[in-house]
């Protein structure tokens, strides 16, 4: 059986056994776009004669964001650890098997399931991590770092949900023409390439730390 007879076999067996007649990817979509628009709107609407040192807190957010991309999809992502085998399993036994260089594209939006994170996570991200490290920059400093934080952090994870999203839609698609998601396409691509994705890009949105730490491949 061939390469890509082989994932052929895995999208069609993952679809039976894991995306349910009920699933709607649209929906998916929908709920996690309007989920973090209105955290970004409720952030920006609380914002109240921001200093330009507290505005400093948005590009720190964002590349502490990007850092923390490249070493979770770096680490836990592609390779197996005690506590977190499910992430594992989710990214490199499911996501680049479903979807490898030579097969890139979703066919349908059902498939959405296997590009974005489950809405579950989105709740634990929002409440685990996002809301504690809010309320600890408002005692730290002040209520707009707080909320120039946090908004922030929900627009850098809807922003790794597009972007991801549009590298996995089909060539033709409009947003998959456009400049700098062809660019940013092309390194996901590599990525996707079974003897390259251990060791070359693995910022997700912009790679900035693959620049950084040399595993850019272009």
């Amino acid at each position: 059986m061939s390469f890509h007879q082989q994932t052929e076999e895995f999208r069609n067996s993952y679809r039976r056994e894991h995306i349910s007649a009920s699933y709607s990817g649209k929906l998916h979509f929908l709920f996690t776009t309007t989920m973090c628009l209105s955290v970004i709107a409720v952030s920006i609407f609380m914002l109240d004669d921001v200093d330009w040192k507290e505005w400093l807190v948005v590009p720190f957010t964002f590349f502490y964001a990007n850092w923390v991309e490249y070493v979770g999809h770096k680490g836990p992502m592609h390779h197996k650890r005690k506590w977190l085998g499910k992430v594992f399993k989710r990214h490199t036994l499911e996501h680049h098997r479903f979807f490898t260089d030579k097969k890139m594209d979703c066919e349908s939006p059902k498939d959405f399931k296997m590009i974005l994170f489950p809405p579950v996570l989105l709740i634990f991200f929002f409440f685990g991590f996002a809301v504690p490290a809010t309320l600890l920059m408002y005692w730290l400093w002040s209520a707009n770092a707080a909320w120039l934080l946090l908004g922030t952090l929900i627009a850098y994870y809807l922003n790794y949900e597009w972007l991801h999203l549009s590298y996995h839609l089909p060539d033709h698609h409009w947003i998959a023409q456009l400049p700098l998601i062809r660019k940013l396409r092309n390194y996901h691509y590599q990525h996707h390439n079974p003897d390259l994705m251990q060791k070359y890009n693995f910022n997700i949105s912009y790679p900035v730390f693959d620049w950084i730490f040399k595993t850019l491949k272009r």
